[in-house]
């Protein structure tokens, strides 16, 4: 690989390979048993029938968060760089090369001169120019909303046709991890002229990329099918594999009842799905067919509590609802051992980990004595109440995350005990999408993030952002700031930390569990890989029919 000529790229660098060591759960092979054994050769051809939990919303780069867009935009699009998924190491991809200046306000980079969009047009500086203004920028009149992985951007510059220079207000050390991230996934320029709602659901074979694959037929809401680029020969350098996608197309197809993809999995309809429930990964395994289950390396999957609610503005509220709260029970009850007990708002393979168990153990006479200082008295039900108030709170499932509703029925049982109602509301409520941004009617809000990079702390809480705590709080968008702004690895690193630190002394979240994305394949699917986030990668992926 080129080298970046960097302090602070190599200092980086150095960094994600460290933590790496830490995340030996992210391997590219089954989590357990299965039919791993590669059998001969790769063969070229075939059609991979991969069954989603959800349908896609969105294919604008920057909105590719969520699973189901990410798992396309990560196939149908190249990017700057490629972060290799077991090192967590930056390297080349359709950038040869790049040099960052030594505040990280300045970032130029090399580019291969041999790629195309789908549509034939070249993947060229002023077309990374583009994607990048859009991304770091927005664009207000279509919709575009900035990416939540570029911070502190201010403009680019076309240097020659295989030379772009990016230029930011700020120090952002964060810049070279997102360029590999799908939130920058390049799209062509005709593309990004189009609106967020033109790059929406039933518009998916519109949309041209730089990928291995294209989008060539939409069923809106049901199906896709994508078909390998037989130009394509722009891989990251490091991949054995080099030209065209050994598959011809994936036929995707959303099935969201748990039984029916397993079943197909099972029954040999289905050659590959995501969303393994916790409660069918026996039965996957003893079948004889693979699980995989690579964790996703950000803020943990957990609850946030939003302290601007009157009835969370008390610390002491806040520190009784963690304490009432037993995260290993969630996971021994719900869970398998692929979803490790979280114990910080960050993942321990996540960059910048610091363990803060203290601030989350379970203690529930601890949780009771402060609802009773803080004023919290049982009411005749067992519910507290104060001034004629009940200490009721109201949840939304999220239908995002895994085993949502059985986990916030257990954790709504445990807060009884401690003389709390939490109430489990449906995601398909028609107020929903409304409800969630109202901290009154959605005190607590379950969620997580997957990034492998210490902004991702930034992504989650950022008033700016997800802003998912609904917060009002200068002091934790400041910590935030220091985050993505830290030209220093150290001092980035410990930047991070003193937010896990602050958002355990303030009680501002209760950490659930490390959360991984669990897939299940037949044993005739060869060559299974994922991004650093879990994010399935079809490229490598090939079927072998004699098995």
């Amino acid at each position: 690989m080129s080298r970046p000529a960097s302090r602070i790229v190599a200092g980086a660098t150095a960094l994600l390979i460290a933590a790496a060591t830490l995340a030996a759960c992210a391997s590219q092979q089954p989590a357990t048993g299965g039919s791993s054994t590669e059998a001969g050769e790769p063969v070229t051809g075939g059609t991979l029938t991969y069954l989603e939990y959800q349908t896609y919303t969105n294919l604008y780069p920057p909105q590719a968060g969520f699973y189901p867009n990410g798992g396309l935009v990560n196939n149908i699009t190249a990017r700057l760089t490629w972060q290799n998924p077991e090192t967590l190491e930056i390297e080349p991809w359709v950038a040869t090369d790049w040099t960052v200046n030594e505040d990280a306000t300045e970032y130029t980079f090399d580019l291969r001169d041999d790629v195309t969009f789908s549509d034939g047009t070249p993947v060229d500086a002023a077309a990374v120019a583009k994607n990048f203004d859009t991304y770091g920028l927005g664009n207000a009149d279509l919709g575009l909303t900035v990416s939540e992985a570029i911070n502190n951007y201010a403009s680019s510059e076309v240097v020659d046709a295989d030379t772009v220079a990016f230029r930011f207000s700020a120090p952002a050390p964060g810049f070279l991890q997102a360029t590999s991230t799908i939130n920058s996934g390049l799209l062509s320029p005709a593309t990004l002229d189009r609106s967020l709602e033109e790059l929406g659901a039933g518009n998916a074979t519109d949309i041209v990329g730089s990928g291995p694959f294209v989008i060539t037929d939409e069923k809106l809401g049901t199906e896709l099918t994508l078909e390998a680029r037989d130009d394509y020969d722009w891989a990251p350098p490091s991949f054995e594999h080099q030209g065209r996608a050994y598959l011809d197309e994936i036929h995707l197809i959303v099935t969201p009842e748990d039984s029916v993809r397993i079943g197909s999995l099972l029954a040999g309809q289905a050659d590959y799905i995501r969303y393994v429930q916790a409660f069918d990964e026996a039965r996957v395994e003893s079948s004889g067919f693979d699980l995989y289950a690579p964790q996703t390396r950000g803020v943990n999957n957990a609850l946030s509590l939003r302290f601007t609610n009157p009835l969370l503005s008390d610390i002491r509220v806040r520190q009784a609802l963690v304490a009432g709260v037993d995260s290993q029970e969630v996971v021994d009850t719900v869970f398998t051992e692929n979803y490790p007990r979280a114990t910080s708002a960050l993942s321990s393979s996540a960059l910048g980990y610091k363990d803060e168990s203290e601030y989350y153990a379970y203690d529930p006479d601890k949780a009771e004595e402060l609802l009773e200082e803080a004023g919290w008295e049982p009411g005749a039900d067992g519910i507290r109440e104060k001034d004629g108030q009940r200490l009721s709170l109201d949840v939304y499932e999220a239908k995002a995350q895994p085993l949502s509703k059985q986990t916030l029925e257990l954790v709504s049982q445990q807060l009884k005990k401690i003389g709390v109602e939490l109430n489990v509301k449906s995601a398909d409520a028609g107020s929903y999408a409304e409800d969630i941004k109202d901290p009154l009617k959605t005190p607590l809000y379950h969620s997580m993030v997957g990034r492998a990079d210490l902004d991702v702390i930034k992504s989650q809480y950022y008033t700016k952002n997800r802003n998912t705590l609904l917060s009002d709080d200068a002091e934790l968008d400041r910590l935030l700031e220091v985050v993505a702004s830290t030209a220093d690895p150290d001092e980035r690193i410990a930047a991070s930390q003193a937010v896990q630190d602050y958002l355990a002394e303030q009680a501002y979240v209760i950490p659930l569990f490390e959360e991984p994305q669990v897939y299940g394949a037949a044993p005739h699917v060869h060559g299974i890989e994922f991004e650093s986030v879990a994010r399935p990668q079809f490229y490598d992926v090939w079927l072998d029919e004699t098995q």
